[in-house]
Order: C-alpha cells, then structure tokens, then sequence
C-alpha cells in the first residue's frame, strides 16, 4: 500500500481522474498515490475475492467489490478508501447508484498487507473502515501468514495457518480455511 501523498481534490474529482497506471486513495482530501500489488499479493486477493463471491452469490446474500472499488467513507473532509474486496449485503447494495464511488463502507472489508506496507498505514486503514461503519475487517499478511480480523476496535482476534475465517452474522455461513489462501 505505502501511500504517497501527490495532492489534494474531492471524490468527486477522483473519479473522473484519467487514469495512469497506479491506484489512488484520498484521505482527508488528500491524494495518495499506490504502487501497483505484487502477484502474491493480487493472488490471496483473488482467492478471497472469488471464493466470498462465490458464496454470496450463490446463497443470494448481497454484493462482493474487487480491488479498485472505491468507498466513501466520509466527507469532512472526503476520504475514499478501496479494500482488496469487500462485501455489501443485498439491501444495501440494491439502494444505491451504481455510478461513482459507494457511499459508505462495506459491511467485510479485506485487505492484503503488501510487502512495502506500514504496519500503522494497515491499522490506520483497518480503523478507517470500522469508524465508517465496517462491521468486519480481516487484514491479511503473507510475510508473517497472521491475518488480523478486526470486529470492532476493541474486538480483534489473530488467526494463523490452521484457523479458518468465519463470516459470523457478517456473512453468514461463509468460511474460509486460511491453508486454502497461503
């Protein structure tokens, strides 16, 4: 993620930046600028990203996003954030414009901690999701094979290798061996 700050706009500017090649978030207004993931990295995102897709589709439960969605998470000033997937449930999903960025946070953000990643700028953007709303934030990080899974901010449990993720009343039924994403 490691994020650079190149400027200042709105989101609303945001999205009708032409794009360059790297992916943008703005945080309070500010523009910050990504390097591009890793293969492990977009790999573990894909495997997430299919296999919750997947099963919120087929159990008719709402919306998954992919890496480049962006969600505004607040507006004083704008701040929009993209996770490396993320779900909506189906009421919330079918109220929306599907023009321009989602309004508010994903009830399941996830993130994929990439090797240049700060360990604040992750728990930064994990507190970031929950104070907008997120009722789940699960950050994963290969180097360490560790995924965080926040449910709160003072509910957070550490899950390893052999621990499966549970969507709890998040998403509902979802589970996901962590052996089957490292």
């Amino acid at each position: 993620m490691a994020l650079q700050t190149v400027g200042t706009m709105t989101a609303d500017e945001l999205l009708v930046m032409p794009h360059n090649g790297y992916r943008y978030e703005l945080i309070k207004g500010e523009l910050r600028q990504m390097a591009p993931a890793g293969s492990q990295h977009g790999r573990i995102a894909a495997t997430i990203g299919i296999r919750l897709g997947l099963f919120v589709e087929d159990n008719d439960l709402g919306t998954t996003y992919a890496a480049e969605t962006g969600f505004i998470i607040d507006t004083t000033p704008d701040t929009v954030r993209a996770p490396d997937a993320s779900f909506v449930p189906k009421e919330r999903a079918e109220a929306i414009d599907e023009e321009g960025f989602f309004p508010g946070a994903p009830d399941l953000a996830v993130e994929v901690v990439s090797p240049n990643d700060r360990v604040s700028e992750v728990t930064e953007k994990a507190f970031d999701w929950l104070r907008a709303g997120a009722k789940m934030v699960i950050v994963l990080d290969p180097k360490t094979r560790i995924v965080t899974v926040y449910r709160g901010l003072d509910d957070v449990r550490i899950l390893t290798e052999g621990d499966t993720i549970d969507g709890g009343d998040v998403v509902p039924g979802w589970q996901l061996p962590l052996a089957d994403v490292f």
